[in-house]
């Protein structure tokens, strides 16, 4: 039998095959304070990150980069540093937990705080979407969630929107509590009323036992003098299908990708049974968090364990658009008008959380893209 034993320094060993990178990553910017995850683009070019307060301390929970972006991004508290100030009086006049973000056809920024800071509960009145004129810079709608939506233990984490709906569009929120119900929260935009869809349904909820390996090791919820437990975030990523038929979604502890009928969806009074006999289990597609599609009914998700970023064809083929041993977790994507995939990388898997308590983050953290050549989904009536 041969000698497997290497006998040379490991310097004098001629280099060996290694895993490859894929795609052309372009760096937009380097970010050497808090971690963020939501990203969005405008029309115009102006890009939008949120900071959300799960784990640092942070001044402002949604920022502007303002330019030149080398100079790290230069974030600047948006819409003003006021409503970043924390105000346990009144929690529904201040921006508490900015993660998820969107921005609509009409060009107006979207911003989802489901106002859990930490490992605080949700304060009442603290859920809220809230809708940004780009042009003004001034909030032109807010939508307050009832607790019988946003309850103490949700986590309201991603939000897309629909102009097509009703009078005023309607927006799909997933609520990817740990400790509470999951399911898909519908927002009618011109009355501000809001109803729960797919609630506990076994697609919005983490698969029992699911094990993700990232980066080599085997990922739980690991704190100081307990035993380590399986992760068990559910409905996380959400998509509207470029023809605006569907809305994907997929529980962050899960491989699988689900759709339901966005006509069910918007239908208030449809019993939940109904709208459960829509959903397409459309098998697996790798663990993600972020998800977004392009107007050419192409599906991007994030492959966390791979440091990858997939897309879904039309036909359900998947093909590789981004592997970089650098995509450290990426989190969230934005498909811009400018033909570019926008997405962060955040290292979300090092947070202490998972780790004893030890943080294993490094920074900076980082704000990539990668040209797609499509714009954005844009669904509206005109």
């Amino acid at each position: 039998m041969a000698n497997l034993v290497a006998t040379e320094p490991l310097a004098a060993m001629p280099s060996l095959p290694a895993d490859k990178s894929a795609g052309n990553l372009e760096l937009i910017t380097l970010f050497d304070g808090p971690m963020p995850i939501g990203v969005a683009v405008s029309k115009q070019g102006r890009i939008f990150i949120s900071y959300p307060r799960l784990v640092d301390d942070v001044e402002f929970t949604v920022a502007e980069l303002k330019q030149p972006p080398e100079k790290n991004g230069n974030p600047v508290p948006y819409p003003n540093a006021e409503i970043h100030k924390l105000d346990s009086a009144s929690p529904s006049e201040r921006l508490l937990c900015v993660q998820g973000m969107t921005i609509d056809a009409r060009d107006r920024l979207w911003l989802l705080d489901h106002a859990k800071i930490k490992q605080n509960s949700v304060p009442p009145g603290g859920p809220k979407l809230v809708a940004i004129d780009l042009e003004s810079d001034r909030i032109v709608k807010k939508i307050l969630f009832p607790e019988s939506i946003a309850s103490a233990n949700s986590t309201l984490n991603d939000v897309r929107v629909d102009l097509r709906w009703g009078e005023e569009g309607i927006a799909f929120i997933t609520d990817s509590s740990e400790e509470g119900p999951n399911g898909i929260v519908v927002v009618d935009l011109a009355s501000g009323k809001s109803w729960r869809k797919l609630n506990d349904h076994p697609s919005t909820k983490p698969i029992p036992g699911f094990l993700p390996v990232v980066e080599g090791q085997p990922m739980m919820v690991r704190h100081p003098g307990q035993p380590p437990k399986h992760i068990h975030t559910g409905s996380d990523g959400i998509a509207l299908s470029g023809d605006g038929q569907r809305l994907f979604y997929c529980p962050l502890a899960s491989r699988h990708l689900y759709s339901a009928s966005i006509e069910a969806l918007v239908n208030q009074n449809l019993p939940d049974e109904e709208v459960a006999a829509t959903v397409i289990d459309h098998g697996e597609k790798g663990a993600s968090g972020g998800m977004v599609s392009d107007a050419k009914n192409r599906l991007y998700v994030t492959n966390y364990e791979n440091n990858s970023i997939l897309r879904r064809l039309p036909d359900g083929t998947l093909e590789t658009v981004a592997h970089d041993a650098r995509m450290l977790w990426p989190n969230c994507l934005f498909v811009a008008q400018d033909g570019y995939l926008y997405f962060t990388v955040d290292q979300w898997n090092r947070n202490p959380s998972y780790h004893n308590g030890q943080d294993l983050r490094e920074k900076p953290y980082s704000l990539f893209r990668i040209r797609i050549d499509a714009g954005q989904v844009l669904l509206d009536r005109h």
